[in-house]
């Protein structure tokens, strides 16, 4: 039986003449263009062996012994921050408004300077997932299993990609662990020690969100937008306030949703299932009755 011909050459000019289209209008509009940016293959090595200089014993290779922890941190580190300055070099050239005389190297050096104080983060956040599930049989247990650690791992790294101007490798960071685990947490997000996210899965985090020291999460919580700015061509602001401010100890159950440029007072609880669109009060309780007996009324400010 003889094999069919399939018409690929037509498909192939037609593909060719979209691809053509589409990069054209990018350069009308100054958007970067090229095959020459970063890889989220390659970030996703780097990440793996940046978890390993940060826990060597528990993340690092299975033979590890304690006398070569040091050797190891240092080969594996030194070898993740040149991979690292090549993807640093890829976003730099697709970045409009990078300061004169910024220096990738520089920036690297600067990350690499900052994984001390990301490794006490995450020490207390492993503590906080530790002391706060009564599941939790140790703290090696939460380090090793728990989703809500590991998208805190990768959420520490990308947000200080995110504070040096490099975005892009931020974003790619937070969505190898949204992908992995189900928590959307942006890298712009700003996140107090002794964070915990409990089960984790369908947990939203927008960009401009502020949570402070000791707060809790149950899955599927929001801290989302509740509108969008828009200039006077109709284009979307970036970058605005338009996400909650979590104030320290404040715990949102499961389901909750919280949206717009709203406080949670300290010490307050929202109760599951329950959607805030205005201040909480410090200290206190939210629950599915309380906030049906709230007044329904809409700011004239979010109307304007």
């Amino acid at each position: 039986m003889a094999s069919p011909v399939f018409d690929t050459h037509s498909v192939v000019r037609a593909l060719h003449g979209v691809r053509s289209e589409w990069r054209a209008a990018q350069r009308r509009s100054s958007e970067p263009g090229g095959r020459e940016f970063p890889s989220r293959d390659a970030l996703a090595g780097i990440v793996e062996s940046l978890k390993g200089v940060l826990f060597p014993m528990r993340l690092g290779p299975v033979d590890l012994r304690q006398e070569s922890e040091d050797f190891y941190v240092g080969y594996t580190l030194d070898a993740a921050l040149h991979a690292l300055l090549t993807q640093v070099r890829l976003e730099l050239r697709l970045v409009d408004g990078v300061p004169a005389g910024t220096q990738p190297t520089q920036v690297v050096q600067q990350f690499a300077l900052a994984l001390p104080a990301i490794r006490r983060l995450l020490d207390s956040d492993v503590l906080a997932a530790f002391h706060g599930d009564p599941a939790a049989r140790s703290v090696d247990e939460v380090l090793l299993c728990y989703p809500g650690v590991l998208a805190m791992v990768h959420h520490r790294l990308a947000h200080q990609l995110y504070r040096q101007g490099l975005p892009l490798l931020a974003r790619i960071v937070a969505e190898l662990a949204h992908s992995s685990t189900g928590i959307d947490i942006h890298p712009g997000a700003s996140i107090g020690a002794g964070f915990f996210i409990d089960h984790g899965t369908g947990v939203v985090i927008g960009e401009t969100t502020v949570i402070g020291e000791r707060v809790r999460l149950y899955q599927n919580v929001t801290l989302g937008a509740k509108r969008f700015y828009t200039d006077a061509q109709g284009h979307l602001e970036k970058g605005q306030p338009r996400h909650p401010i979590v104030e320290d100890d404040v715990v949102i159950y499961a389901g909750a949703t919280v949206l717009g440029r709203v406080t949670l007072g300290q010490g307050a609880t929202i109760g599951g299932n329950v959607w805030v669109t205005q201040d909480v009060p410090r200290g206190a309780h939210v629950t599915q009755a309380s906030a049906r007996q709230e007044p329904r009324t809409v700011p004239e400010s979010v109307l304007a």
